[in-house]
């Protein structure tokens, strides 16, 4: 099978990459690129952070609105992202095509990222976890239209994401120390995948 045309493979394999050479986020000069707004260091060692004024308009960085998603913090965050990424990832592009996967990955995650960006004011912050969010919601809406037949989740599996994220929300997962959630990142990406199953099932699937 050909990895261009499964590129939740790559995203998978960029994601290990990052997290590596990075130690999982804690080498600030690794990650920087990637992050949300620039993050500005100094000879001294100072750092400051740039507003979306500078970051955008001004340095027009906007590949910072996506690669957030490559950021992982722990083993644990990576491993559980990176797996689901492979199961709905491989069922999307088997069943809607790699284009229709690879936009929806982009879109969910500009939006998951500027949302988690415009609620918290932190640009430390990353995973796929919104994106992931987004192809929850992407599937449950043609899983709905289709009574549970497109790719064959469980209804449980829907459930189960939308109570993770409520949860989230109350503080209970902080509690169990699974340490800071980007709880935005998880609602934005579940309102951009249900948008962009509405956009896809009434007007480009049948282009």
């Amino acid at each position: 099978m050909n990895i261009l045309k499964n590129y939740h493979t790559p995203i998978i394999l960029i994601a290990v990459v990052i997290a590596l050479i990075s130690n999982f986020g804690s080498l600030i000069a690794i990650i920087e690129p990637l992050t949300f707004t620039k993050i500005i260091i100094s000879n001294q060692g100072y750092i400051s952070i740039a507003d979306l004024n500078q970051t955008y308009l001004e340095d027009n960085q906007w590949w910072r609105t996506i690669t957030p998603i490559f950021i992982h913090f722990s083993f644990a965050h990576l491993a559980f992202n990176c797996l689901w990424i492979y199961i709905l990832g491989e069922k999307i592009e088997n069943i809607d095509g790699s284009y229709t996967f690879i936009v929806l990955v982009i879109f969910s995650a500009v939006l998951s990222n500027l949302l988690q960006y415009i609620f918290t004011d932190s640009s430390l912050f990353g995973g796929l976890s919104g994106v992931i969010y987004g192809l929850i919601g992407f599937c449950m809406i043609l899983e709905f239209e289709s009574k549970y037949g497109r790719y064959d989740l469980p209804p449980a599996i829907y459930l189960f994401m939308i109570v993770w994220l409520l949860l989230g929300f109350i503080g209970i997962l902080d509690l169990f120390g699974f340490g800071s959630v980007a709880n935005y990142a998880h609602l934005g990406g579940l309102m951009s995948g249900i948008l962009f199953a509405m956009i896809y099932k009434n007007f480009l699937k049948r282009i």
